[in-house]
């Protein structure tokens, strides 16, 4: 069987969040060793080429598992109202992981440069805005970096 060579994929900006965060809640260690903890994204904004807006304080957080390691899985939700009226529905699967001393450095709340640990994702966008149906269909991965109050996170598009 012959086939076109398939076209490698190219990644587009969607928009970038800065998520402002609360307090953590630790919710202690689970039977094989992990802690569990959930950390509430109180307020933030997020910009785009073809969409701003701001984080939904309340229905936003990241439900973590942090392995004994440091190295973390985030289930992270969050609701997105865009300045042109249009509510967004955001899920990622975050993974973030990286030396052990620096890991110590961001459990501590030091100001870790994102290049000196791995903080990634997948994504999923829910609209129930037509103009936006694209969304809908997106295949997204995201690029996140962690501050001591807040979370960035860069959502592209896989084209």
């Amino acid at each position: 069987m012959t086939t076109a060579p398939l076209p490698p994929p190219k990644l587009r900006l969607v928009f970038q969040i800065d998520a402002v965060i609360g307090t953590p809640v630790d919710l202690g260690e689970t039977a094989d060793g992990r802690r569990r903890r959930i950390v509430p994204h109180v307020g933030g904004t997020f910009t785009g080429p073809e969409l701003t807006g701001s984080v939904v304080p309340g229905v936003s957080g990241d439900w973590q598992t942090i392995n004994p390691d440091g190295s973390s899985v985030g289930d992270i939700r969050m609701g997105l109202h865009a300045t042109s009226g249009a509510n967004l529905y955001l899920q990622m699967r975050a993974v973030r992981h990286g030396p052990p001393e620096v890991l110590a450095r961001l459990a501590a709340g030091a100001d870790v440069d994102p290049s000196e640990y791995v903080f990634r994702a997948s994504a999923q966008i829910e609209t129930t805005q037509p103009e936006l149906n694209w969304l809908n269909l997106g295949v997204f991965t995201v690029v996140a970096g962690r501050q001591p109050d807040g979370v960035s996170f860069a959502v592209y598009i896989v084209e």
